[in-house]
């Protein structure tokens, strides 16, 4: 259980009710294959949809909704591309409480739309994009009336999220050398940097890792140092064009001595299809883009390849039906015999 592992770094206290869906505990793999393609030595991918929604976002979201649900809230609220939809929807129906989500019109993958609606979360699709959604979000937080936004800028979704930076410093018996990830809102790469800070000051670890930050290049504010209006790729969990954890994002990237880069859609599709037959973890396409950011990182020396890396897979491959699609090779027929399975396999 999440929220008692880690109840001496989260802000909870008596009144805040213990809520869980078992998250967390999500395993370390080491994936030497997957490794040897990108030209890391010592690669190791945090499988973050093994949460009980299938994404990270659950780390932040009990957090969030435990608080909400301590504040006296009706109702939680967020913007998404879709993982948090998925999981705001959960827990809210673990707690008692309404779902609201605004999501950008036709900008979300089938799968996390479905977890929304099946968890009894109210769906509006709005004529804007993500960013867009956030403001609308943000204005219906002041208002008032018992309604909490759970979306990255709600600070405890950051401490939930840290935890995971604890659970991988305490698998490896210290931070690793680098940990790339995924930056859509960048939420993420702020919290993960906050946990590594918070083990290395209470003495779990020796030192902190590089943040290394992968956007898409059609929706890389970061890296561009300016917003996107209109942000496109194809991978929807990172389709953001003004990431709501900016500064604490670039915070991160400098203070750990870190970088943040962009890759374009066709190395991201790549990277997830070598994350499966490589390593053996079916993720959808936003946890694609550190694997293939980390390989032209390598091959340019911005990264040693002899460093023990981690790499976090932010969310469960069938997130993203459509696109995983493109994966479903030939079936091949044969007489129910084993002569004829042999033929069909041309054994």
């Amino acid at each position: 259980m999440l929220m008692e592992r880690f109840r001496s770094v989260l802000p909870i206290g008596p009144r805040t009710p213990i809520l869980t869906l078992g998250e967390g505990a999500t395993p370390l793999v080491r994936a030497p294959r997957l490794g040897a393609a990108i030209g890391a030595s010592d690669l190791w991918l945090k499988v973050e949809g093994a949460n009980p929604t299938g994404s990270f976002k659950d780390r932040g979201m009990v957090v969030a909704v435990a608080k909400a649900v301590e504040s006296g809230a009706r109702a939680v609220v967020c913007a998404s591309t879709g993982n948090t939809s998925a999981s705001a929807a959960a827990y809210a129906a673990a707690a008692g409480i309404e779902a609201v989500v605004l999501l950008p019109a036709g900008k979300i993958a089938a799968g996390k739309l479905l977890q929304a609606f099946a968890a009894g979360a109210k769906v509006v699709s709005i004529r804007g994009n993500f960013d867009d959604a956030l403001e609308i979000v943000r204005e219906l937080g002041a208002a008032g009336g018992g309604v909490e936004i759970v979306n990255s800028i709600n600070p405890h979704r950051i401490a939930g999220q840290a935890t995971a930076a604890h659970e991988i410093v305490a698998d490896l018996g210290g931070a690793p050398d680098a940990l790339a990830l995924p930056v859509g809102n960048a939420g993420n790469i702020s919290a993960y940097w906050r946990g590594f800070t918070d083990a290395a000051a209470a003495g779990a670890s020796a030192k902190r890792p590089r943040m290394i930050g992968v956007q898409a290049a059609g929706a890389a504010p970061l890296v561009s140092g300016a917003p996107i209006a209109n942000p496109e790729t194809v991978a929807t969990a990172i389709r953001i064009g003004k990431p709501a954890s900016w500064e604490s994002a670039i915070a991160a990237r400098d203070e750990s001595g870190g970088l943040i880069d962009s890759v374009t859609d066709a190395e991201i599709l790549r990277a997830q299809e070598e994350i499966i037959r490589l390593g053996g973890i079916f993720v959808e396409p936003a946890c694609a883009a550190p694997i293939a950011g980390l390989r032209n990182l390598i091959a340019s020396g911005r990264v040693d390849r002899s460093a023990r890396i981690v790499a976090v897979m932010t969310g469960f491959g069938l997130k993203d039906p459509d696109t995983a699609s493109r994966l479903i090779g030939e079936i091949r027929e044969a007489d129910a015999t084993l002569a004829g399975v042999r033929s069909a396999l041309g054994w």
